[in-house]
């Protein structure tokens, strides 16, 4: 468990990395009832103009926020998120897109024991978030 007493600005907190694969687009489908055709056929994708078949955004955003709530070790200690979508996540047919998170402490509010960690998340060395920010209650 982080202590709030422990914590500084600029600080990062916790990191991870994701392989997003075909298959792995097709379970988040699944799972969330996201089935549009731009996450699983490059056909479709690139006949609306995109680069390739694309990562769910909310694939992304829920990955993202994953490496601060294993490092709260509680998920209700997330008081609020946000993200912008900046660039997409294209999957290749076969491997994986590796996406890489980082969560660095930006603000700290000692009288209320809260902090905002601001997220990075990129692929191929663009950020993927803009603006991806997680207030935290510590």
């Amino acid at each position: 468990m982080p202590r709030f007493e422990e914590l500084e600005v600029g600080q990062q907190v916790a990191a991870s990395e994701y392989k997003f694969s075909r298959d792995s687009l097709v379970r988040y489908a699944g799972a969330s009832g996201d089935f549009n055709t731009i996450h699983y056929r490059d056909d479709i994708a690139q006949a609306v103009g995109l680069p390739g078949v694309l990562a769910h955004g909310m694939l992304t955003m829920g990955v993202s926020v994953q490496p601060v709530v294993s490092w709260l070790g509680d998920a209700g200690k997330v008081l609020d998120y946000g993200v912008r979508f900046t660039k997409p996540v294209v999957v290749p047919p076969y491997g994986y897109a590796l996406v890489k998170v980082s969560a660095t402490v930006a603000q700290l509010d000692a009288e209320n024991r809260k902090a905002r960690l601001d997220l990075t998340t990129s692929f191929e060395e663009n950020n993927v978030l803009g603006k991806a920010q997680v207030w935290v209650q510590l």
